[in-house]
């Protein structure tokens, strides 16, 4: 049996033109998606990529792979069923914060709390992109696009804290540039048994440039950015002098060296330690807090799929072999005239 060569990135490449407004933070996406795939080791064909509607949901053309642009919001949908018939295949939902949070949200809700084997990519741009700037499940309060031309008044969902209120099994943030991280990322998720979800803070140039100026300017990065570390001090800061602490029982930054804080009175990163603390980090808000990067929890529990399968195989157990034939005349019949 001749030996597979290795696939590179570019063999996920499809022949279509990538089409995004110049300067999208999706081109990076799709070529650290491209990266990560090549890593699996994996044949082509056993990924699946899974879209709605939405700029993020063109994503299925540009990877040589199988693929499925869906519906509105439908895509977890579609990828549950398609897990749920190839379990050995490595099935990637890419969905946005319209698409997903907005007409999407029970489907990924439902997604999450049954903790099917995907990967889950959440673009979160906080707007509509494709639709030409909508405000969206995740725009700010106060936010003026077309559609509020006063502001906002709603207030935005949190992915983090949906996320923890479903049960998600895994949870992890990263920058939709920031190639290092995200690779270890999207390695960790295609390794995580359950549904993995990973929100990107995507720059869309057109509509909503800048929205995360405060988290990736370079000049003011290390002081809005929290990398998690497991097993380690949550630290940051251009001096790594400042961390977080448990203050009456709530989150606070505070300086190690000064008032007598040291890196002992830190809270330390455990991605295992249950929903108190999920809770602390999705509630950390990027105005107070610097943003929390990595993987804010990862919990094992029985994936969806594998559930499901026991009990078909119990199902068939007991009665033996389906018999289309014996079924169709096991009980009383009748004709209608």
């Amino acid at each position: 049996m001749t030996e597979q060569p290795q696939l590179k990135a570019k063999d996920y490449k499809s022949d279509q033109e990538v089409r995004w407004c110049p300067g999208c933070g999706d081109y990076a996406i799709l070529s650290n998606i491209q990266k990560a795939v090549a890593a699996t080791g994996l044949p082509r064909e056993k990924h699946l990529f899974v879209s709605g509607i939405g700029c993020s949901s063109r994503f299925p053309f540009y990877m040589e792979t199988w693929g499925f642009h869906t519906i509105h919001g439908r895509a977890p949908a579609f990828a549950t069923g398609a897990k749920l018939q190839n379990p050995e295949s490595c099935v990637w939902v890419v969905t946005g914060d319209g698409d997903g949070l907005s007409i999407g949200g029970n489907h990924l809700l439902h997604l999450m709390r049954r903790n099917v084997d995907v990967q889950l990519l959440l673009f979160n741009n906080e707007i509509y992109g494709l639709t030409k700037g909508q405000y969206s499940p995740t725009s700010g309060v106060g936010l003026v696009t077309k559609s509020t031309p006063m502001g906002s008044i709603d207030e935005p969902v949190s992915p983090a804290r949906l996320a923890l209120g479903a049960n998600a099994s895994f949870f992890a943030r990263v920058i939709d540039t920031d190639h290092k991280s995200s690779a270890e990322i999207y390695r960790r998720a295609v390794e995580h048994k359950g549904t993995a979800v990973i929100e990107i803070l995507q720059n869309c140039v057109i509509f909503n440039d800048g929205v995360f100026d405060h988290i990736t300017d370079k000049k003011t990065a290390k002081e809005n950015q929290l990398h998690l570390v497991q097993g380690e001090p949550l630290r940051f800061g251009a001096e790594s002098d400042k961390g977080i602490a448990l203050v009456n029982n709530q989150p606070t930054v505070v300086t190690v060296g000064e008032n007598g804080i040291t890196e002992a009175d830190l809270i330390v990163h455990d991605e295992q330690a249950g929903a108190f603390y999920g809770g602390l980090l999705a509630g950390m808000d990027s105005q107070t807090f610097p943003a929390p990067l990595g993987v804010l929890w990862a919990h094992d529990r029985l994936s969806y799929e594998q559930q499901a399968h026991e009990q078909v195989g119990k199902a068939k157990a007991r009665p033996g072999a389906g018999d289309l034939h014996r079924l169709l005349h096991a009980a009383d019949t009748w004709v209608v005239e």
